[in-house]
């Protein structure tokens, strides 16, 4: 395992469509180990390979509180099957944008399909903070963004700010 850089907004590589995982090779297998560790190591709570530079639909979670009795989660090609009529409101960060959070309203319970390291199809129901998560990191699968689900200016604002900031890291 190995942790790996991240994609930082405005990186146009944030706004692709990830591909379908496929088959499940050492090589995917590789992939989800990285993220967990790059994840961990950032620290987040959930992570899309399209944030490493990978453009497949992969996703790793853990929204375990402690430390010491992680709970990691990958998911393969995962798609939400229904969500609920009912919203919520969470305060929402993400590793590619650094230090900026902000309120974002979501469906606040979501059913989950995915696949699993083995192959196996699975579903659940999430709610709270996984419900957020997995959001979150399949609206990146989709090229997606929090800061979209906000209002054009403090959109625009995120963006410019991290525009500037990209071009004083390009001068040092």
């Amino acid at each position: 395992m190995s942790v790996r850089p991240l994609v930082i907004l405005p990186d146009s590589r944030l706004r692709l469509i990830s591909e379908p995982v496929g088959p499940i090779t050492d090589e995917i297998r590789k992939l989800a180990a990285d993220m967990l560790e790059t994840m961990y190591d950032a620290p987040g709570v959930g992570l899309a390979a399209i944030q490493i530079g990978v453009p497949r639909r992969v996703v790793t979670i853990d929204t375990s509180k402690d430390e010491n009795a992680r709970e990691p989660r990958v998911f393969l090609d995962p798609e939400i099957v229904w969500s609920s009529e009912e919203k919520r409101v969470y305060d929402e960060g993400c590793l590619s944008i650094p230090e900026y959070y902000a309120e974002v309203e979501r469906p606040d319970r979501v059913r989950v399909r995915y696949r699993d390291l083995t192959g196996a199809t699975h579903e659940i129901d999430a709610d709270g903070l996984l419900s957020t998560c997995i959001q979150h990191e399949i609206d990146h699968l989709d090229g997606v963004l929090f800061i979209d689900h906000l209002s054009k200016l403090k959109r625009d604002r995120v963006n410019k700010k991290f525009v500037k900031a990209a071009k004083r890291g390009e001068a040092a």
